[in-house]
């Protein structure tokens, strides 16, 4: 799925070779920004929202729960969303939010849904930039307009008001300023449709500032429906104006209010004659400081006089704007807000977290934790058991949480972690030594976290306040994502990267700059950021900084540095020289946005470079193979206006790279001389960075929090013989033995379990008529076997497999085939499989007349040190005991049962020729004696699942209880089994053995006397005899 305009490379490796990989979300659920929300006028607890990475989500029970709208078709950055009044079917959405945070993501043009959001069609201007609103005539969904504010990190014509009168299919540009003044808001009378107000702005970032204001910014009001506009004035600011936000009373649309960015003149301006003369009514800096982030003002539906303004606080005025208060809401900084017309008390707001939904007037909302938007700046991850990932988020703070969690999790936010540092990190660890991490905030800040202590040390070299500073004035200067290295040799030396390389070895007591300035150092960049208005400066527009380290795995002597004005350096020497070894053909001021040093060779670099902030969309990737003497560009194969984000190398497969890129993720399979796309179900969101590790893929998102592509070996053993090959059976990477099957609450949102057990994955060139894959343990025994016939499958419990071309994953859960209970059996407990013991076992694959084996190794969770293979084999001997004593009960029951449905048929034949009196007693005798065995074997009365607890356990029961002490997993009752059973498990399985050896006797009796009687019976009546059937396999 192409960008709007863009095209995928031709792939060299055919995709169905690995299309049944799978990403899986992980979290966390915690809301990222949103600056766009709407909703529909009858249609209550119905909302839509627009993230600014994740796409388009909507509610349907007031936020209880989202579900995104836009994956499949477009995603990433949301401006403004709009359903139409007249049709709810339609619905438009503006790419690219037009609050441009310093790592804002570009907008892409206009999307149109006409089936509620089902399906999406691109409906055109693409070139428009940041969509700061949509707007539709309220009876007319095809008539629409789009406030443009145009690239947010360059200039371009296409920009300002646009309007299509057939549905998005053509578009006029009826406003057009100049190529640096965009508009960013509008406001339509909704009696008078052809009266519409935009707030004009001119706006534009660099890496270095934010410009924000223009002599050509202000309100411009139409009243011809867009063919013609004026600016207004009668006591609107004049001269330099910034960010406009503009609102028309639904009440009274004479009443008009404008929040303007200006000095000394700005403020809440409100006009009673429809923008003829503007009073300015309040001033208060709440309710416009950082005016360029926010600036947005909301007019109640209702009520003339009640008015909304958002700022970092949500402000509610009931006097015309004159004053404010603020209402708490669940997360500040607050962006749009849809009022309900018919009940103002129901509102849903975008902030910094999300969206929420208020039904009482802002007395209580929904949360904002139920949506996996997160922002995240960058991904590490250690070695523990389950690994855990460790990123940044924006708007939050940093956050630690695993990969997978057992089935004794909680709830999924219990497992998470705070390991230091706020929204902008990094997370550094050393792999091996999670107890101890370190990370990052604006202003060079960083800490150390000591999780067996709790405690949290800010150990900043020097402590200068940044905030509001020049980089000009500051000893260090910082990026907001300033980069922290713990070297993989000793976890005891840290780096920490302002415009020099900085070390500590004592955990931040100390610290040695081991570096120049290896930066451009340009005076020009220097200075405080913004204007012409306001300045603003948090640590984003410090510039001529590092951007990037990495310390070579090699060598720790070898430390690489990448700036954020498009300088490389590296030094062998532990910091003594620096070489500047910038590529020639590194853009100008281009950002070095990460450097992989090859885990394979100590003098490969692979380094990502993004130019986007200076609206160079191009994608840049460098390529040396000596410390940097020669470079070469490998982004040839990559699509044109998709910025690269990382480049990693592959720890197994020298040639095997990963591109993570501001639309999706891209895979190489030689060495970057190709790429192709690796999309697969991951949602069209920036990928911020990528790390492999544990055979797996773990990506960050600038939007969908953190994804894992689960078992990446497959992507490692295609080759030519694997894409000619009629039939191919993966080898499948090692298996732990290891509760992972996650959380099961599905109230509560969280990440999705991972595939429990050994992945399998195999392929087929052409369809198959059937496939058939077994498991076989080391004494040949097939310990669980899968069919593509799904009556097969349902019998055994087991999935059923893809028959078609292409390449199919299959999960076996490390259990081997469960015992077969009677279909209508009630029962309480665990009834799956007996867990298989750590070893060595065979995976054969039948299909299209061939055979196909791979050996599989299944470990044991390393975290049991005190149990041995004696012990695993021990517990898998008694639990393969109880297993099949189950399922001799079992059989003997449908021995009984299907002796009654043969006593029903046959005494109903002899009923017709009136001869049921001659055996009738010897029948009768029969069936209640089988009837004892029977109720003696398992409990006839139980119906359904709550019935074993009203009436008394049988002897299947018990031993299924057994079974579950010994071989079941973790459960709401009681623990799994690990290792050798209990004493009294043992004992238990004596005495049941006992109980089962006399009852089965006694059955074998029966059959043996009484069955044979009675067949001798029917033989004189010349009836059919009664038959045994064989036991179940």
């Amino acid at each position: 799925m192409a960008q709007p305009g863009h095209h995928l490379p031709e792939p060299t490796v055919d995709p169905a070779l690995y299309e049944g990989l799978a990403y899986r979300l992980i979290g966390p659920f915690r809301g990222g920004r949103s600056t766009a929300v709407d909703g529909l006028a009858g249609r209550p607890g119905v909302y839509v929202m627009g993230t600014t990475g994740g796409g388009v989500w909507k509610t349907d029970d007031y936020g209880h729960t989202w579900h995104n709208l836009s994956d499949g078709f477009f995603g990433g950055s949301i401006g403004a969303i709009d359903v139409a009044d007249g049709d709810p079917a339609v619905i438009y959405v503006g790419t690219g939010s037009a609050c441009i945070r310093g790592n804002t993501s570009a907008g892409h043009g206009l999307w149109k849904s006409t089936d509620g959001g089902r399906s999406w069609a691109f409906s055109g201007l693409p070139e428009a930039g940041q969509i700061g609103d949509v707007v539709v005539h309220p009876t007319n969904a095809d008539l629409v307009y789009v406030a443009a504010l145009g690239h947010a990190f360059g200039k371009n014509r296409e920009r300002g008001v646009f309007r299509s009168r057939d549905g998005g299919a053509t578009w006029e540009h009826v406003l057009a300023i100049d190529d640096s003044t965009g508009v960013v808001s509008l406001a339509m009378n909704p009696h008078n449709p052809r009266e519409i107000y935009a707030g004009a702005w001119r706006a534009e970032r660099k890496p270095w500032t934010l410009l924000s204001g223009g002599p050509n910014g202000g309100v411009y009001k139409t009243t011809d429906g867009g063919d013609t506009w004026t600016k207004l004035a009668g006591g609107l600011p004049t001269g330099l104006v910034g960010k406009v936000g503009v609102a028309v009373s639904p009440a009274n649309p004479d009443r008009v209010w404008a929040l303007i960015e200006a000095e000394p003149d700005g403020g809440l301006y409100r006009s009673d004659d429809a923008g003829k003369t503007w009073t300015r009514i309040n001033h208060e800096n709440k309710l416009r400081q950082r005016a360029w982030y926010y600036t947005h003002v909301v007019a109640d539906p209702q009520d003339e006089h009640t008015v909304y303004v958002l700022n970092v606080a949500f402000h509610r005025s009931v006097d015309g704007g004159k004053t404010f208060e603020a209402i708490s809401v669940p997360h500040g900084d607050t962006h749009d807000l849809w009022i309900d017309p018919n009940d103002p008390k129901t509102m849903v707001l975008a902030d910094d977290g999300g969206a929420q939904v208020t039904v009482n007037g802002g007395k209580t909302w929904s949360t904002y934790y139920n949506q996996p938007t997160a922002e995240l700046y960058g991904v590490v991850v250690d070695n523990q058991i389950p690994y855990r990932v460790y990123g940044a988020q924006q708007d939050n703070t940093a956050i630690s949480l695993p990969a997978w969690t057992s089935s004794n999790t909680l709830h999924p936010k219990s497992t998470w972690t705070n390991p230091g540092g706020c929204e902008t990190g990094p997370v550094a660890l050393h792999p091996d030594h999670p107890e101890i991490t370190w990370g990052g905030c604006y202003g060079g800040a960083i800490n150390r976290v000591d999780h067996r202590t709790g405690q949290y040390r800010n150990v900043i070299l020097y402590p200068q306040l940044q905030l509001g500073e020049a980089g000009k004035n500051l000893r260090h200067r910082f990026q907001w994502v300033a980069p922290i290295v713990v070297s993989p040799h000793d976890p005891n030396v840290v780096y920490h990267g302002s415009q020099f390389v900085n070390r500590t070895t004592d955990g931040g007591m100390t610290w040695e700059t081991i570096s120049p300035d290896l930066t451009t150092n340009t005076p020009a960049h220097q200075d405080y950021s913004g204007g012409p208005i306001n300045h603003d400066i948090t640590g984003v527009e410090i510039f001529n900084t590092l951007f990037s380290l990495a310390v070579s795995p090699h060598d720790p002597e070898v430390i690489w540095a990448g700036s954020d004005d498009g300088l490389i350096h590296v030094t062998r020497n532990g910091g003594a020289d620096w070489r500047n070894v910038t590529p020639p053909g590194m853009p100008r001021f281009g950002t070095v946005n990460s450097i992989e040093v090859s885990p394979h060779a100590a003098g490969e670099v692979f380094v990502a470079v993004q130019r986007y902030r200076l609206d160079d969309f191009a994608p840049y990737v460098f390529h040396t193979t000596d410390y940097g003497r020669t470079w070469r560009s490998l982004a040839g194969g990559l699509p044109e206006g998709y910025p690269v984000r990382v480049v990693r190398q592959d720890p197994v497969d020298p040639d095997l790279l990963f591109a993570g890129t501001e639309f999706g993720l891209f895979v190489s399979f030689d060495r970057g001389a190709h790429w192709q796309s690796l999309q697969l179900n991951l949602p069209v969101t920036p990928v911020t960075d990528l790390r492999i590790a544990h055979d797996d893929l773990i990506l960050s998102t600038q939007g969908r929090s953190f994804w894992v592509l689960d078992d990446v070996t497959p992507l490692r053993q295609i080759d030519a013989q694997v894409a000619a090959a009629d039939v191919h059976l993966f080898a499948p990477r090692a298996a732990m033995r290891v509760n992972d099957r996650g959380g099961s609450d599905e109230h509560v949102p969280g990440p999705k379990a991972r595939p429990s057990g050994a992945l399998l994955h195999y392929y087929l060139a052409e369809p198959a008529e059937a496939v058939t894959i077994q498991i076989l343990d080391a004494e040949g025994r097939i310990a669980r076997s899968f069919s593509s016939d799904s009556s097969t499958a349902r019998r055994e419990a087991t999935a059923v497999l893809d028959t078609t071309a292409g390449m199919h994953r299959l999960t076996w859960d490390l259990r081997y085939t469960p015992p077969h209970l009677l279909e209508e059996a009630v029962v309480w407990g665990y009834t799956g499989g007996v867990k298989a013991p750590p070893g060595t076992y065979e995976v054969r694959l039948i299909a299209r007349g061939q055979t196909r084996t791979q050996p599989l190794t299944v470990r044991p969770d390393p975290r049991l040190t005190d149990v041995t293979d004696e012990d695993y084999a021990a517990q898998f001997a008694l639990a393969m005991q109880v297993r099949d004593a189950i399922d001799a009960i079992h059989d003997a029951l449908r021995t009984i049962r299907s002796l009654y449905a043969q006593l029903d048929y046959v005494t109903e034949r002899a009923r017709q020729v009136g001869a049921v009196a001659s055996f009738e007693d010897r029948t009768e005798t029969l069936r209640a004696k089988l009837q004892e065995i029977e109720t003696q074997l398992t409990q006839t009365r139980n119906k359904s699942n709550q019935d074993p607890i009203r009436f008394p356990p049988k002897l299947d029961n018990q031993f299924i209880e057994l079974y579950n002490n010994v071989t079941g997993p973790d459960g709401y009752i009681a623990g799994g089994a690990e290792g050798r059973p209990t004493a009294g498990a043992y004992e238990r399985f004596e005495d049941l053995s006992a109980q089962w050896t006399e009852i089965r006797n006694r059955l074998d009796t029966l059959l043996e006397s009484e069955l044979k009687a009675v067949n001798a019976a029917f033989e004189q009546l010349n009836l059919a005899p009664l038959s045994v059937p064989p036991p179940q396999e």
